[in-house]
């Protein structure tokens, strides 16, 4: 029996992109396709299977502790990106501002698919939800150098709508225009959250 439950949804990519390693800033630069090995993007700022703890983990590890790489990847919508553009009263997001490694679109509410759930290609390559990305000051700083006037609006238009980190569960080449099957684990949310 199959943890996972195939859904009906399927996301097309419509942007792909890597944070340089020698990075000055959150930006990511433009790929019209990309290996995703078990490390992530390679020469990805965020690639790698560690990477030292973070502001993101500080209630379970001490900031700079070497734990799994679960953030590999920023995966966003296109759709939630409109709506965040609207909010901050843009016509468009970049892409490259926001630090984003791939954009999708086809899935509504995205940035909320369970942790677990895995996006997989026609070839088999998989990527597997982490947790939603939280907005950050980062991108807020890029949309303002960019577009004075529209970055401070960002992490309040954000919110539920940044999208998702993620690791490769199996490698293989990823392109714009490919699609992306969602699977989610076939289990019960569990009861004791508020």
């Amino acid at each position: 029996m199959s943890a996972f439950r195939t859904t009906d949804y399927i996301a097309r990519i419509t942007w792909l992109g890597a944070v340089p390693q020698n990075r000055e800033n959150i930006r990511s630069a433009p790929l019209e396709k990309a290996f995703a090995s078990y490390a992530g993007f390679d020469d990805d700022f965020h690639a790698g299977l560690t990477r030292p703890a973070c502001v993101r983990v500080r209630n379970l590890h001490p900031k700079g502790t070497e734990i799994r790489n679960a953030r590999q990847l920023s995966i966003l919508s296109a759709e939630e990106m409109a709506q965040i553009g609207e909010a901050i009263d843009l016509p468009s997001l970049d892409p490259t501002l926001l630090g984003a490694s791939i954009i999708l679109e086809g899935i509504p509410d995205f940035t909320f698919v369970p942790p677990a759930s895995r996006l997989q290609s026609a070839n088999g390559t998989t990527l597997v939800v982490d947790v939603e990305n939280g907005p950050c000051n980062l991108p807020a700083r890029e949309i303002e150098n960019e577009t004075p006037g529209h970055g401070k609006g960002f992490r309040a238009a954000a919110l539920g709508k940044r999208g998702v980190t993620a690791w490769v569960e199996r490698e293989g080449p990823l392109a714009i225009g490919d699609e992306l099957r969602l699977f989610v684990p076939d289990q019960p949310v569990w009861p004791h959250l508020d």
